[in-house]
């Protein structure tokens, strides 16, 4: 006789929320299903190992979809329900007869028994009826389980000799107005994609039987639909890096291999496993606002996330991969993952195994590093800005720089190596390319007295280093900006003689100058040019480039000096110009200022002032 169940009042509220919102998509059920069916036949094989009443099997689960009739059944021969067991799982949401099992056992390192949860409950999702048909070793006969999902649910016994589970769904009717397709459960292509996607590694043979045609005849055949065991949980000796690439292009939808592998287990306090790859070039849309970063997350082999994104960090976000971890906390259902310590656990080890693969490739493989490094640089050094430098000693060694005297990459390591004792600084140019940084007036004494420069090309790069501030406590210095602090006393001295000499001229340049620089001054940075502009402190002129690109920072100036080379043949013209008091003093002025400019690859902010003073010291000259 069937007996009739309400369900618990929270248990009723807690279904409609269930059904209505937790799970984003209905597909979900599915999986859910298979799961608990995989829990129960690890249930049985554990107790069949202690309990000599109970006998193992060929644990499988089967599919059986019925167009006629329009149910769905999932079918285990896992251990099955007792009626208080029905009662107590089914009928209050929100209990696991799993967890207690555990606990009843005392073994915290049974990876083998999960939770039945309440997963079972996003049957309604698509089902208008569930009925679940059991039978435990535990009890003498069978149960049916039976309900709307409403209010209610009965149980009644039932003549079942085979132990195990089966859970039939009856479907809902299509709902073409809200574009709702409950039939595409019962078509085989659909349940195979959705194990594949889902459950394609549960540990146990996921079956149903399909119509194939051998020899012109049609047959019914048991097909398995998933594959059972992850790439991921075979050992590194057994996987060949064919097999490993094939895996990667399939799973992450890429046509190259990757550049680089990361195969690791981690088994203590925290036990789970990580595959990741570092994909040969970016995805198209990988530096737009639209790019999401994250890693597929697996939970003892069953698909939880595509894309978790709190285990990574932005500045590893080109890693592609996947996590899977028995020790991951889920939060009412398996698609909704606790935040908790073990996610950032997780993820603290996972930046540190990346940054050593890294570094290892960079020591051992430095061609292939610099391959991933010419593809990714802009990711590690915006690392290195972001969140005001907070992860600029992780990633430091990590970025490599061309310089003046070489078209290779070092690291700033290997410049402080090769330095002189003597030198106390990093000297550092920025700009577009290496001819536009080398063609610069300032680099003329660099050239001179063979000092290296790291040539910063990337728009990024200033802004990097100032976060950054010094390297083993060596001091950054751009060429381009401040003090020539690289000029000896002898050469210092001569330029405070000749500023002396010449100090009226500076200050007539810089009265004519006065809305454009802060100063005007004699230098020993020049040789072969006449003229250059540097920057003060703050703000440099290559950043002033940069922000004026970005909105509501066009406004902000670099504070500018204009500095003469004394010994240049243009610099006496100007002097035999003012000596004489003629009135070309103003036109010449104007002309070094914007030869300046253009050295710098800075704007000429009146070009037709600048032609009409050229015309006429052409036409000067011609008289």
């Amino acid at each position: 006789m069937a007996k009739t169940k309400k369900f618990k009042t929270e248990s009723q509220k807690l279904l409609r929320l269930m059904t209505h919102s937790i799970y984003t998509q209905k597909e979900i059920f599915l999986r859910e299903l298979i799961s608990n069916a995989s829990d129960a036949m690890d249930k049985r094989h554990y107790l069949s190992l202690t309990d000599s009443k109970i006998h193992s099997d060929t644990y499988e689960i089967m599919l059986e979809p019925s167009q006629e009739k329009r149910t769905l059944s999932i079918r285990d021969n896992g251990i099955g329900f007792t009626e208080d067991e029905l009662i107590h799982n089914l009928g209050t949401i929100a209990q696991s007869g799993s967890q207690q099992f555990l606990e009843q056992l005392e073994a915290e390192d049974l990876e083998m028994i999960g939770q039945f949860g309440v997963g079972f409950y996003s049957a309604f999702m698509v089902a208008k009826k569930v009925e679940v048909f059991t039978k435990s070793p535990f009890a003498e006969k069978g149960l049916k389980w039976s309900s709307t999902g409403e209010s209610s649910y009965t149980i009644s016994e039932i003549e079942r000799t085979e132990i195990g589970t089966e859970i039939v769904l009856h479907l809902l009717d299509d709902d073409k107005e809200n574009e709702e397709n409950y039939s595409k459960y019962l078509d085989e292509y659909t349940l195979r994609g959705l194990v594949k996607k889902h459950s394609d590694y549960v540990r146990y043979p996921i079956v149903m039987m399909v119509e194939e045609t051998v020899d012109e005849k049609k047959t019914i055949v048991k097909e398995t639909l998933n594959q059972m065991v992850p790439i991921w949980k075979k050992a590194k000796a057994d996987i060949e890096p064919e097999a490993m690439n094939e895996f990667y292009k399939r799973q992450f939808h890429d046509y190259e291999d990757p550049i680089e592998v990361i195969h690791s287990h981690v088994e203590g306090l925290l036990t789970y496993t990580a595959l990741l790859f570092i994909p040969k070039k970016p995805p198209y849309d990988f530096y737009s606002e639209k790019y999401e970063k994250g890693l597929q997350l697996y939970s003892k082999g069953v698909f939880i996330q595509d894309k978790n994104k709190d285990l990574l960090p932005d500045h590893f976000k080109f890693v592609k991969g996947l996590i899977d971890s028995q020790d991951i906390s889920l939060n009412i259902s398996r698609e909704m993952l606790q935040q908790n310590r073990q996610v950032k656990q997780i993820a603290n080890h996972l930046e540190k195994k990346i940054k050593s693969e890294l570094e290892t490739m960079l020591k051992n493989n430095r061609e292939r590093y610099i391959e991933f490094y010419d593809t990714y640089k802009i990711t590690l050094k915006y690392g290195m800005y972001d969140q005001f430098g907070a992860y600029k000693d992780q990633l430091k060694d990590l970025i490599l720089f061309k310089t003046s005297q070489s078209d290779d990459y070092i690291t700033l390591k290997e410049y402080l190596d090769r330095k002189p004792e003597a030198q106390k600084t990093i000297y550092y140019a920025t700009g577009k390319t290496k001819q536009s940084i080398m063609n610069l007036p300032q680099m003329d004494v660099m050239k001179d007295k063979g000092h290296e420069v790291l040539l910063f090309t990337d728009d990024i790069d200033e802004f990097m280093i100032q976060v950054l501030g010094t390297y083993n406590d060596v001091p950054f210095k751009s060429v381009q900006q401040g003090e020539a602090d690289f000029i000896d006393e002898n050469q210092q001295k001569e330029v405070v003689e000749k500023t002396k000499a010449n100090e009226e001229l500076l200050t007539a340049i810089q009265t004519v100058l006065k809305d454009e620089v802060k100063e005007v001054k004699l230098t020993a940075r020049l040789k072969d040019s006449p003229v250059c502009i540097v920057s003060g402190e703050g703000v440099s002129l290559e950043m002033e480039k940069v922000l004026a690109q970005i909105p509501n920072q066009e406004g902000i100036k670099a504070e500018r000096i204009l500095e003469i080379n004394p010994e240049h043949p243009l610099f006496q013209a100007i002097q035999t110009v003012y000596e004489k008091k003629e009135k070309h003093i103003d036109d010449y002025a104007i002309l070094l200022y914007h030869q300046a400019l253009l050295l710098e690859g800075l704007p000429i902010e009146d070009p037709t002032a600048f032609t009409k003073s050229l015309v006429e010291l052409m036409i000067e000259a011609a008289k």
